[in-house]
């Protein structure tokens, strides 16, 4: 029997993410997820990939080629490991900016893909990889409907204020704004803290999505009131290898003091920052710097705990107090230390860490009478793109 399903991808600059849902009424169900990985690194290309249970199905070295190719490989490949039973009925992208534009997924037209390709100044580091499936897709598979499913779309109803930028206003009316990222990830937030915790979703929430990308959104009842991401996704928290919020003077200075032109600061910004160029280069990922006993590893830990320590006094200010803090992302989700190291920045707040929940990586990790309580949720911006897809074939003509 066939079964129909939706195939989700998410393409950055040295990867594929895909999750194959099965679709059955409003149903959904993961079948197969995994990943093309060491796309454009100069490692060997691999297929990585599990089924439902989590058991492992691929770890297979992968061909190179062009992103059609890769498409083109991985399409068979699902075809192949699935036989004859599933159907695809669309595809449904992460797409990093919407821009002003769009505050909703959008089944993909030639027309709205142009658009998109405006924004892709505005996040050089996603947007291109983001759109290259669609485009791919598109000529192998003209049929096959398409949605784009915004990070920035969550952000498009905030308060205005927190859309302005203290710029000329012929700039605003360019569309030089704050806009807001992670969008797929809070929404998700957003809808399982209402399951999880019915009463206080109502309120005053910050969810911390902490990972190579890094950001905080303050929302109440669910919808974004302020981020800390604006402009593009280099503002904010420090990352992985982005430095996050800088004074403007200094990026003045990189350009007349020290001459460097426009691509090498946008790859000192984007790939040679944050958690990377404050350890001296050690690395970006926070496993291995918990690790270190470097000196300027730990200095790099230290910036990245009090950086997000004071965006949540700052997102606390838009929203009135606090509820609710939710960690996500792969470090919200899986490092205690961060999590403890953060909470006790700001437990004049309120915040009671449960230590042994925290070390076991509970669900709720603030003990019960906490005056705010703490959640570390994994996110499934995957799942959020597979619903947005479901719901839109299922209106289209």
């Amino acid at each position: 029997m066939t079964e129909e399903g939706i195939l989700v991808l998410n393409a950055g600059s040295s990867s594929v993410k895909f999750t194959v849902f099965a679709l059955a009424g409003r149903s959904l169900a993961p079948k197969l997820h995994g990943q093309v990985e060491g796309i454009g690194t100069g490692i060997t290309r691999r297929l990585v990939a599990r089924n439902r249970s989590g058991e492992p199905v691929a770890d297979e070295p992968w061909p190179s080629g062009t992103h059609q190719d890769i498409l083109q490989h991985l399409i068979n490949w699902i075809h192949a490991t699935e036989g004859n039973k599933l159907h695809l009925r669309a595809a449904g992208h992460r797409v990093v900016h919407g821009g002003m534009l769009h505050d909703a997924p959008v089944r993909v037209t030639p027309a709205i893909l142009e658009q998109l390709r405006v924004f892709v100044p505005l996040a050089p580091l996603h947007q291109p990889h983001n759109l290259a499936p669609i485009e791919t897709l598109a000529k192998l598979y003209p049929e096959l409907p398409q949605i784009a499913c915004f990070d920035t779309a969550f952000h498009r109803h905030k308060r205005p204020e927190a859309s302005l930028v203290g710029l000329p206003r012929r700039y605003l009316d360019a569309g030089i704004k704050r806009y807001g990222f992670h969008g797929l990830s809070y929404e998700y937030i957003a809808g399982r803290l209402t399951e999880l915790d019915p009463t206080r979703a109502k309120g005053r929430v910050i969810a911390a999505h902490l990972g190579s990308g890094a950001s905080m959104c303050a929302m109440k009842d669910g919808v974004a009131i302020d981020s800390s991401m604006g402009f593009t996704a280099v503002d904010g928290l420090m990352m992985g290898t982005r430095p996050g919020s800088l004074d403007p003077g200094i990026i003045l200075h990189l350009l007349q003091q020290e001459k460097l032109d426009v691509p090498a600061l946008e790859k000192l910004l984007y790939r040679e920052s944050g958690l990377l160029g404050v350890s001296g280069g050690l690395s970006n990922d926070m496993r291995i710097l918990l690790d270190s006993d470097s000196p300027a590893a730990q200095e790099a830990i230290d910036l990245f705990v009090y950086r997000a320590a004071k965006e949540i006094g700052a997102l606390a200010v838009t929203i009135g107090g606090l509820d609710v803090l939710v960690f996500t992302a792969g470090i919200g989700e899986r490092s205690a230390e961060i999590r403890k190291r953060i909470c006790a920045l700001v437990s004049w707040m309120g915040i009671k860490l449960d230590p042994a929940a925290n070390t076991t990586h509970a669900l709720r990790i603030s003990t019960d009478d906490s005056p705010i309580a703490v959640w570390a949720i994994p996110t499934d911006e995957e799942l959020m793109i597979a619903r947005h897809t479901a719901r839109l074939i299922e209106h289209a003509p």
